[in-house]
């Protein structure tokens, strides 16, 4: 049975991971009759195999068309996610929270119901807005986005419901405004925490007739678009404090789809790499980056304040600047200011904040980061066998598993490339 590594992953099929599990599974009839190494050595195929259905899964939300309105249907009943140049980021993976956003988006792509996305900056709110205008009834028409933060106060009006000629100075003609064009489509209104109060007002009156009104126009024009929103403020806290009205908030969220930080899916991070490796070295014309072990450990460690899109764009710097094996050294300034203050965390003792930790919590951290730093040291010595570590350990290796994975950590970074 071949040996199927972290790189090597994009070569196999689901006829292939299917068959390897028949293998496995006869095996493990046998199971009471196995020795020790031969039980772990099931269990690490069995850790393997499930990574490579993952990024199989994955790869089967990818579609390869020109155009979304030549998408093809894997399912005749079922439209086939999107177009792969509006492929949502980190569709993949087993997160419990983007699992239960894609199943909320699944069921809501198909209505006109509005929808408000939140999340942190860089988890793909406007590539999850496109996944459900794509997947909708409305996909054949436009998609329209506007980012409310970016459109001075005194242009609102205009910019969102359009002008006459001569309404104000500079209009030297009729212009559409952006729900006129997304007529029988969908607008997608991003940051929309950021619209100011004047704006909001003016938006709800139009979600609630289905009419706007050109500056400078007594005309009114009846509009059929859907509504699609998001941003990365609590909206909630700022309808608390009166800057977001709340009779908006219940109009704009009766579908609502909360997207996680790249934070709270830390173990998708490899996979994520390892995309973004073979897309950035096809988009760059060059071969899929190699890491040394110590970058590896740094970017499956990085606490990505940008998230998804911060992640991405490190693995594009890398491929460009990397000559070879790519290392630390080819990390950006700011990456490597935090990274080495971890580092300085990891070679000295932890500092504490005495009001808001007490004693009991002082020594569980400190504890913890013993406990890490232990497992760091003891997987660079024995290049990432796991199953050697919990013997010398004493320890159950499932339980070895979970341990690694609350800190992050992970064998495969450990071990050397032949």
């Amino acid at each position: 049975m071949r040996d199927l590594t972290f790189e090597n992953l994009s070569s196999v099929s689901y006829g292939d991971a299917l068959e390897r599990l028949e293998l496995l599974r006869n095996r493990l009839r046998w199971a009471t009759l196995l020795e020790r190494p031969d039980i772990e050595d099931l269990l690490d195929q069995c850790n393997e195999l499930k990574d490579e259905i993952l990024l199989l899964s994955r790869k089967s939300r990818d579609l390869i068309t020109e155009s979304p309105s030549q998408a093809a249907f894997q399912d005749p009943q079922k439209p086939a996610t999107i177009e792969r140049k509006f492929q949502f980021e980190g569709v993949f993976g087993e997160s419990p929270k983007l699992l239960q956003a894609l199943e909320i988006a699944e069921k809501a792509a198909p209505t006109n119901l509005p929808v408000l996305i939140d999340g942190e900056s860089g988890t793909g709110k406007e590539l999850m807005a496109k996944i459900l205008h794509t997947n909708g009834n409305r996909r054949q028409n436009a998609f329209v986005s506007v980012n409310c933060g970016a459109i001075p106060e005194n242009l609102i009006e205009s910019e969102l419901f359009g002008h006459m000629r001569g309404a104000f100075t500079g209009a030297t003609k009729d212009r559409k405004g952006k729900f006129e064009s997304a007529n029988n489509g969908t607008i997608f209104l991003d940051e929309i925490g950021e619209l100011p109060l004047i704006g909001q007002v003016k938006l709800l009156r139009v979600l609630q007739s289905q009419e706007v009104q050109r500056v400078g126009s007594d005309e009114t024009i009846s509009i059929d678009t859907r509504i699609l929103a998001a941003t990365n403020r609590d909206l909630m806290q700022m309808v608390k404090e009166g800057t977001f009205r709340e009779d908006l908030y219940y109009r704009l969220s009766i579908i609502h789809i909360s997207l996680p930080s790249l934070r709270e899916r830390q173990d998708e991070i490899p996979l994520l790499l390892q995309y973004y490796s073979d897309e950035a070295s096809e988009s760059l014309g060059g071969q899929p980056i190699q890491m040394s072990p110590v970058l590896q450990q740094t970017l499956l460690n990085y606490r990505y304040p940008g998230n998804i899109r911060e992640l991405r764009n490190l693995i594009y710097r890398l491929t460009c600047l990397a000559d070879g094996i790519a290392d630390i050294k080819h990390l950006p300034d700011a990456v490597l200011g935090r990274s080495a203050a971890v580092e300085e965390i990891n070679d000295q003792t932890v500092e504490f904040d005495i009001q808001e930790l007490s004693l009991s919590d002082a020594k569980k951290t400190a504890s913890d980061q013993a406990e890490k730093e232990y497992l760091i040291k003891a997987l660079q010595d024995n290049g990432g066998n796991v199953a050697e570590l919990a013997r010398s350990i004493d320890m159950n290796r499932s339980y070895l598993q979970t341990v690694m994975k609350k800190y992050g950590l992970s064998a495969k970074a450990f071990r050397k490339k032949s």
